[in-house]
C-alpha cells in the first residue's frame, strides 16, 4: 500500500528540538521528509547540524527570490549539503527558473506559488489585478516552461494546478481543524491528499505538545 508522504515543518533554531522532533516522527505507516525554513537556515547551528543529517529526506525551504545570478549563486553555495527538495519563488521570472534548474543537479527544485497566508484581499493590497486561481495558473505554466520538479501551493489550488502541471504538488497550510493560525487558506490532511497533494507539509499541529500522539493522530485521521 501506497504511504502517505509528509514533510514535518521544522520551524525552530533550537537544535534539541529539532533532533526531538526527528527521533519522535519516526515510524512506519507514513513516508517523513522534514522541511528547515529561514529561520533555521538562517540560525548559528542550523547549516552545521543539515550538513551532518543523514538518511533523512531534507526539504529547504529558502524560497529563493531574486536576480538568476544571486539564484545560481544561492544553489552553488549549499551545494555541499545533502538537500533533496528546495525551493524558489516562481515570480524570480522565468530566467531565473530556467538558471537554477540548469544547474541544480540531484536537488528537485519546488516553484513557489502563491503563500498560503495570502488571500485576494492580500493580493489585491500588494498590486495584483489577477485572483488566487489565476494568479496560480499563470505561475504553474511558467513553472512547467522551465522545467521544474514540483510546486508549492495551498491545497485550494491543487485542481488547478494538476491541469498544466502534472509532477510532485506540495501543500503546506495543512490543520486537523478550523485553527487557522498565520494561514488563510487551509484544509485539513485528508482533504489535501483527496485533491490530489503529494506531500503535505505540517508544522505545529505535529510539533507543538506530544508529538508522538500528534502523529498518532495525524494516521487515524488518514484512516478514518
Amino acid at each position: 500500500m501506497k504511504k502517505n508522504k509528509i514533510f514535518i515543518a521544522c520551524d525552530s533554531a533550537n537544535i534539541l528540538k529539532i533532533k526531538k522532533v526527528i527521533k519522535e516522527t519516526q515510524n512506519k505507516k507514513v513516508q517523513v521528509g522534514y522541511k528547515f525554513g529561514l529561520e533555521f537556515l538562517n540560525s548559528k547551528s542550523g547549516r552545521n547540524f543539515l550538513s551532518k543529517l543523514k538518511n533523512k529526506i531534507v526539504f529547504a525551504d529558502l524560497k529563493i527570490h531574486d536576480i538568476p545570478n544571486t539564484c545560481v549563486s544561492t544553489i552553488k553555495a549549499i551545494n555541499d549539503l545533502k538537500i533533496d527538495y528546495l525551493t524558489i519563488h516562481i515570480s524570480s521570472g522565468l530566467e531565473a527558473l530556467k538558471a537554477c534548474k540548469k544547474i541544480s543537479g540531484k536537488i528537485k527544485l519546488v516553484g513557489v506559488t502563491t503563500l498560503t497566508s495570502l488571500n485576494n484581499k492580500s493580493l489585491k493590497e500588494i498590486g495584483y489585478s489577477k485572483n488566487i486561481n489565476q494568479l496560480v495558473s499563470h505561475q504553474v505554466k511558467l513553472a512547467k516552461k522551465a522545467n521544474l520538479d514540483a510546486i508549492v501551493c495551498s491545497a485550494h489550488e491543487v485542481k488547478i494546478v494538476k491541469k498544466f502541471f502534472k509532477k510532485e504538488i506540495i501543500t503546506p497550510g495543512i490543520r486537523f481543524n478550523t485553527k487557522t493560525n498565520d494561514q488563510k487558506r487551509v484544509v485539513t490532511p485528508k482533504q489535501a491528499y483527496k485533491n490530489g497533494s503529494d506531500w503535505l507539509v505540517i508544522g505545529r499541529p505535529i510539533t507543538k505538545g506530544n508529538i508522538k500522539k500528534n502523529i498518532q493522530s495525524l494516521i487515524a485521521h488518514l484512516n478514518k
